[in-house]
């Protein structure tokens, strides 16, 4: 009685509509281009290039924009990003790049041991691009790891050959070089495919526990550059000048010397001069004396007063060379001007 009723109210409960054959049939063919052509073709941005392997084997690669491959995985494409610069961070890693950029430290790489048996933290970034996608992909497995390596150990060894105040100092620029160079063989002889464009040192620092110590040293180092510059500049003033001085004494000795011989020379030459006119005419030659030699003490003298002892008196003249404002000279001989 239980299973008649059951029965009953499944048979008057509604069907769901029946779907013909045909449509679902057209519907699997719909599903069928769909997921064809989704997996047909592909797209390789301007930065990138396309990697086309076929059943696992390298058929060839695509340039930018959109391309045709055989379905249903028989094709695939690796899409390897070659204009793209990229980093690899090594004693630390970036969190956040912003405005305050946020970093996290990995001391395990950053620790290095100088050439003096010194120790140091060396962060540095290593900017690179792919050049060969083929190799990049199939040459070397996990290509990203074997770069790490390899950047890791020609840093320290690097580092390793020089002391710890060339590289925390005055040659890091030295360091980067030297280490970009070594890296690309490296990188060649594995055949990676990456070209290394730079090494940068992010930051060069004795360990904490010492870094008082070292800005000691550092500190001194500086005190004692300062003192030579200020002594060099100190010897750069006054050795030039001594010297300057120096050589305008001896200029002006010989300039002196010179003048007392050419004055010598003229005086003996006067004198002989003088000589021979005395020998051809004696008294006219030693009156001529007398007179240049009074025209050369009496306008020097100033007022003279000539006394004779039979003058009683003296009379006041008039001082023509002074236009009559000068003082008055006496003569002796009792007459007048």
């Amino acid at each position: 009685m239980a299973q008649g009723t059951f029965d009953q109210q499944l048979n008057r409960m509604p069907q769901p509509p029946s779907v013909p054959p045909r449509l679902v049939g057209l519907a699997a063919i719909v599903f069928f281009v769909l997921i064809t052509f989704s997996t047909a073709f592909y797209q390789v941005e301007p930065e990138e290039v396309g990697v086309v392997v076929r059943l696992g084997e390298f058929i060839d690669t695509s340039e930018p924009g959109l391309h045709f491959k055989i379905p249903f995985g028989v094709d695939q494409v690796y899409k390897v990003q070659v204009e793209r610069q990229l980093n690899q961070e090594f004693g630390f890693r970036t969190k956040r790049a912003d405005v305050r950029s946020e970093f996290t430290e990995v001391p395990e790489e950053a620790s290095m041991l100088t050439g003096d048996l010194n120790a140091a933290v060396v962060e540095w970034v290593v900017q690179y691009r792919i050049i060969d996608p083929y190799n990049y992909l199939f040459r070397v497995r996990n290509v990203e790891e074997t770069f790490r390596d390899v950047a890791e150990a020609v840093m320290r060894e690097v580092v390793g050959d020089r002391t710890v105040n060339e590289v925390i100092t005055v040659g890091r620029q030295d360091v980067a070089a030297t280490a970009l160079a070594s890296m690309q063989v490296l990188c060649d002889q594995y055949e990676m495919g990456v070209v290394i464009e730079q090494v940068v040192l992010q930051d060069v620092t004795p360990p904490d526990r010492v870094k008082p110590a070292f800005n000691e040293v550092n500190q001194a180092q500086q005190e004692r550059e300062r003192l030579i510059n200020e002594a060099q500049s100190e010897y750069n003033k006054v050795v030039p000048r001594a010297r300057g001085e120096a050589e305008q004494t001896v200029l002006a000795a010989e300039g002196y010397a010179l003048d007392r011989v050419n004055r010598a020379k003229g005086e003996a030459s006067r004198f002989r001069s003088i000589f021979d006119a005395y020998q051809t005419a004696p008294e006219v030659t030693r009156k001529r004396l007398y007179l240049e030699t009074l025209d050369e003490v009496v306008p020097a003298a100033g007022e003279v007063v000539i006394v004779d002892e039979s003058v009683r008196s003296f009379l006041p003249l008039l001082n023509l060379n002074s236009g009559g404002r000068g003082p008055v000279a006496p003569r002796t001989d009792g007459g007048s001007q």
